[in-house]
This record gives structure tokens, C-alpha cells and sequence, in this order.
């Protein structure tokens, strides 16, 4: 299956972009200093208010852009791609960091996830009071969140994150293949061309293909199951 032309201008480091040194509005806003626009929120505002408001999440689309920045322009043209020097100062500042696995948290919620660690990118169903079987139809009903999957993914890889998107993939993977859930055409036909390609590693994203592979075949009746799942990410059997 061919790579879509974007995510092969993000696995090759998107080599005809030009650096501009003098854009730095991502940083600002991770940096809780400089407001998004149009809904002139700083981050810290928009993960305290925004977070469970599923309303809220669904319907806006300006936000998107400026919660998982990468390089590449999107529908949002108040914000701006993210430049080379701010993926490096972003990387380096743990308390950046720590509000872009925030904003990961916030989104997993809104599609009736949760990150169980951060360390080994473990992702698992919403619990209560939270409504993961609804949260799961919105997914499936609303394609436009695909897009936005895409984007997360990219943009975790770009600032250092990459092993959550293994977490997140796998989590899908085991869902659909045990229990028939975000199983539908339109959420594997994006997983299987963007979002298991939004993987840098080579090593990795070779790893986590051939495990999809094997679950849309049906290969001797494999299935991924929640255990397999823990495993691969407790034990990274991806990276050996």
C-alpha cells in the first residue's frame, strides 16, 4: 500500500522546509504565554476548561492546529507551522512536554481513551463517569477526526513522543481485532495508510505494520488480543 505524499514528507523530515527564525508562536503558546487564535485561549486555559467539554472539542476546529503543531500548514491559517528551532526548544523544556501529553490526555478522553503511563505510552478505554461506547461511536461516526489523528501522531514524533503512537495504534489494533470495536472501514482505511505510518523509526513502524498485517488477513485466526497488547508495550518488543 502506498504512503500518502504527506506522511512521506514527514518521514523524510519534510526536507524542503526553510527554518524561520522569526516564528515562534508555537512556542509561545506551549510556553503559556501567547494566546491562540481565534479562540484566544493560552494552553493551560484550554486543558482546565476545555477538557471533557465534548461539544466543545468536536465542533471547534481552530484549536487543533496550535495543540499539535507540526510542519505543515492546516485549515487554521492564524496558526502557523511548526518551525525547526521551536521543535528544538520545545524538546528541551520538560514542562512543555509535560502540556503536550496533556493535550494527548485531553484528545484520548474525547475519543473515550486514557493513557494508563506515559513512560510505555499504554492506552486503555475511558473509565467511569466517563462513556467510552458513546465516545467510540463519535469516533467512528466523525471522520474528520481522522485527520486530526493523523496530526497528533506527527506532531508527537516531531517533539520527542513517538512511543505514544505505538501505544495508541496497538490500543486501536486490539479493539478492533478482540472486540469488534472502531472496526469501521473508514478508521482502518486511515489507520492502515496515515496513521501507522506517522512512525519515524523505521525498526518500529515496520514492527507495528506487520502486526496490522497480520490481524486484516486473519492469518490462522490471530487476534490481538489485551494481552498481546500489554506485552508488546511493557516488554517494547517493537524495538527489539
Amino acid at each position: 500500500m502506498s504512503i500518502p505524499r504527506d506522511v512521506r514528507e514527514f518521514l523524510d523530515g519534510y526536507p524542503n522546509n526553510e527554518d524561520d527564525a522569526s516564528s515562534s508562536a508555537n512556542l509561545g503558546f506551549y510556553s503559556n504565554k501567547l494566546r491562540c487564535r481565534p479562540d484566544n485561549r493560552l494552553i493551560d486555559e484550554i486543558h482546565e476548561e476545555w477538557t471533557g467539554d465534548y461539544d466543545k472539542l468536536e465542533y471547534k476546529h481552530g484549536y487543533i492546529q496550535w495543540l499539535f503543531p507540526i510542519q505543515e500548514y492546516g485549515m487554521n491559517y492564524q496558526s502557523q507551522p511548526l518551525q525547526r528551532h521551536e521543535i528544538k526548544s520545545m524538546k528541551s523544556d520538560p514542562v512543555i512536554v509535560e502540556r503536550v501529553i496533556t493535550s494527548y490526555k485531553m484528545m484520548l478522553d474525547f475519543y473515550g481513551m486514557r493513557l494508563v503511563s506515559d513512560k510505555s505510552g499504554l492506552v486503555d478505554r475511558s473509565l467511569p463517569p466517563r462513556n467510552y461506547q458513546s465516545r467510540y461511536r463519535n469516533l467512528v461516526r466523525s471522520s474528520h477526526n481522522n485527520l486530526r489523528i493523523s496530526r497528533i501522531l506527527k506532531c508527537l514524533s516531531e517533539l520527542g513522543l513517538e512511543h505514544l503512537n505505538v501505544g495508541f495504534l496497538l490500543h486501536v489494533l486490539s479493539e478492533q481485532s478482540e472486540s469488534n470495536e472502531l472496526n469501521s472501514s473508514g478508521i482502518r482505511s486511515s489507520m492502515d495508510r496515515w496513521w501507522a505510518n506517522c512512525i519515524r523509526d523505521e525498526h518500529t513502524r515496520d514492527w507495528v505494520r506487520g502486526v496490522i498485517e497480520k490481524v486484516r488477513l486473519g492469518s490462522e485466526g490471530f487476534v490481538f488480543t489485551r494481552e498481546l497488547y500489554r506485552n508488546a508495550m511493557e516488554k517494547k518488543t517493537y524495538a527489539d
